[in-house]
């Protein structure tokens, strides 16, 4: 199994090490569905490949590990396309993310870059998650009228506190040390070690490896924010999460609510919804078959549409949400996230045993 630079994901051996290499550099990797089959095909060969003790996935380039899925596609659906083939690519996505939480040899993702979106879901849900200094993990979805997927309602909901509220409300980025902080990443290295550490993953058990790399991680902000971010968001709706906020006297706080305020009032509302919802789900698949619902929901939403287009395609930054005002946003459009699918449900938790794994 071997690829080439033109391959959109570069597959190769490197000792013991199984390597998954992110090849579209100039898209900052972003996933397409033939990666996403790509990388699930080649997790099946090596589970099986007793050449194979260790799975290896990193990023082309030195801007991102992966900036997330195929947005361009997601608002051709969004904007009158076929939604069935960006429902196709969902329902394989979350699958790969379910069966990299499960897989049962070291998954070990090296988080250098931009991670976002579906970037965090082929790397977070890893049993070894490295990152750099130049790393900004992110699930930015409030911000294009989307909520949180690829298991990121779930790993959000894990965070110590309300800081995964704290992140998702404000569709916000943190570095290596609020990332390891979260819960999002195991161990921090110097990014000009990642060469090294390559090197001793293709010879050496992955303990080993990362003992003679691993350093303490820079300092982060959140952990000293954790008073006022725990005391405003353990509020019921999002109007009141805003005015705790507003009432703290943070400065922080302050600019949570231009954030949140700045996102679709609709997509922050749900996504308030499928964290609370996602704490008492149980597993990553229950939590991924929730994500499958509200995802393909949104894709009917007038704000995905206008989001994607003011965020990534003419990028002029100022979406026009409709509704534009939390307080215009009815129960039943958030309901309507939630609704069950009947027969096209993604069933990962009930027709995924667990032991399988």
């Amino acid at each position: 199994m071997a690829g080439t630079d033109l391959d959109e994901v570069i597959l190769q051996r490197e000792g013991r090490a199984g390597l998954i290499v992110l090849n579209r550099p100039a898209a900052l990797n972003a996933l397409t569905h033939g990666m996403v089959r790509t990388i699930s095909d080649a997790l099946d060969t090596w589970e099986d490949d007793d050449r194979v003790d260790t799975v290896v996935v990193t990023g082309a380039g030195d801007r991102a590990f992966c900036a997330g899925g195929d947005i361009v596609a997601i608002h051709r659906a969004a904007t009158g396309g076929d939604p069935g083939a960006v429902e196709e690519f969902w329902r394989d996505e979350y699958r790969l993310n379910a069966r990299i939480a499960r897989y049962p040899k070291p998954y070990v993702a090296l988080m250098s870059g931009i991670v976002m979106g579906g970037g965090v879901g082929v790397s977070a849900h890893g049993n070894v998650r490295i990152v750099t200094e130049s790393t900004r993990v992110a699930m930015p979805e409030a911000g294009i009228g989307f909520v949180p997927d690829v298991g990121g309602t779930y790993l959000l909901a894990l965070a110590p506190g309300e800081l995964g509220t704290h992140l998702a409300l404000t569709a916000g980025s943190v570095g290596a040390g609020d990332a390891l902080l979260c819960g999002l990443a195991d161990h921090f290295l110097p990014a000009e070690r990642l060469p090294a550490l390559l090197d001793d993953l293709a010879e050496l058990p992955v303990h080993d490896a990362l003992e003679r790399h691993v350093e303490p991680a820079p300092t982060g902000s959140l952990a000293d924010q954790r008073g006022w971010i725990d005391a405003c968001y353990a509020a019921g709706t999002v109007e009141e999460i805003l005015d705790r906020l507003r009432a703290s006297g943070e400065p922080e706080a302050k600019k949570a609510v231009d954030r949140i305020t700045a996102n679709s009032p609709t997509a922050v509302k749900a996504t308030l919804t499928a964290l609370r919802r996602a704490r008492a789900l149980g597993p990553l698949e229950a939590v991924l078959d929730q994500e499958y619902r509200t995802s393909c929901a949104a894709l009917s939403t007038a704000d995905l549409a206008e989001g994607i287009r003011a965020q990534v395609i003419d990028k002029d930054r100022s979406p026009q949400w409709s509704p534009a005002t939390l307080g215009a946003v009815e129960p039943a459009a958030v309901a309507r996230y939630f609704a069950p699918r009947g027969a096209g449900e993604l069933g990962l938790a009930t027709t995924t045993p667990l032991e399988r794994w």
